[in-house]
């Protein structure tokens, strides 16, 4: 298991706000969404973005974009055409003085816009990620990432999309699970570039050594590791692994280890339904105490005040 997977296997967004946007120029957004990651994905026709501290960029047919939360931009029809609409926080239109545009532009399931023949069509979702884990993936990419088709090419836009207009029973799991994949797919195309400085435990996964190590780690956090069981299983010497895990990672493996476990357990802890002596045998601590103090020494809470602070999450 890795960063990406727990994007899908670990806590994560439930119910995430998605549209479908069907507009006709001139047009522009103003977006306010406070959402963690937010992606636009071009469907039909083309958009400008533009980050209030970068330079406008057209994005076409094809094309998926990733933003970060705080980045401050527009989604346009042009970059010298000024918002007219304000995108908020839970997919919330109004007009730049406040008027609530929701159910005035509104053209169908899930879908919104000025003209229900628009030339451009817009897949516009917000991603509620939830979790330490998963925060280390959206802290590893810029503020905004763009991937034009001709550097991804994938039927997942379309798909969801289609699946957007649909209302039947389970009709949002569906949608989740498909944002999911896109979200996914995106992160993997972006770190495989050149230009996107992919961080040290993502780029590592593809050397044979500690690529086999990191996942032995993820996967069985709870097995009482040493640096010599994990180099036999990653067929290695014991000085090549840890040469190689602290070169590529950026920490020695059973400093990576501490990491990952006491990570785990903060994403264990947002399910209210599990027991800290339950968390600490998953993670590979001996009980619940041995656990709180080593949470406590590493976070400066414990579990139960972390818990608590993210209750509401």
């Amino acid at each position: 298991m890795d960063g990406l997977t727990n994007l899908l296997d670990g806590p994560r967004g439930r119910g995430a706000f998605l549209q479908r946007t069907v507009m006709e120029p001139p047009w522009s957004f103003r977006m306010a969404d406070d959402a963690p990651l937010g992606l636009v994905a071009v469907l039909r026709g083309t958009a400008w973005i533009t980050p209030d501290a970068g330079e406008a960029r057209e994005v076409g047919a094809g094309s998926v974009s990733l933003v970060r939360a705080l980045t401050p931009l527009t989604i346009a029809s042009a970059p010298d055409v000024p918002p007219t609409v304000n995108w908020l926080p839970g997919g919330r239109r109004t007009t730049t003085d406040g008027a609530d545009l929701g159910e005035a532009m509104a053209l169908g399931v899930r879908t919104w816009g000025n003209d229900p023949d628009g030339s451009t069509v817009l897949l516009m979702g917000c991603y509620q990620l939830r979790g330490e884990i998963n925060r280390r993936v959206v802290d590893a990419l810029p503020p905004l990432v763009v991937l034009e088709r001709e550097h991804w090419d994938s039927p997942l836009p379309s798909m969801l999309g289609e699946e957007i207009r649909t209302e039947l029973p389970g009709q949002q799991a569906v949608l989740d699970r498909l944002f999911d994949l896109l979200l996914v797919s995106v992160l993997r195309t972006w770190f495989s570039r050149a230009e996107a400085s992919a961080p040290g435990w993502y780029a590592a996964h593809r050397d044979p050594v500690v690529g086999r190590a990191l996942r032995l780690l993820h996967e069985d956090p709870a097995r009482p590791w040493t640096v010599a069981d994990l180099a036999a299983e990653s067929g290695a010497s014991r000085s090549v692994l840890a040469r190689r895990f602290a070169d590529l990672v950026g920490s020695p493996p059973m400093s990576y280890l501490k990491q990952w476990r006491l990570a785990r357990t903060a994403d264990l802890l947002l399910d209210p339904g599990l027991t800290l002596d339950s968390i600490a045998r998953r993670v590979g601590y001996s009980d619940g105490l041995a656990l709180s103090s080593a949470f406590k020494a590493a976070r400066g809470v414990s579990p139960r005040q972390y818990r608590e602070t993210r209750s509401d999450g």
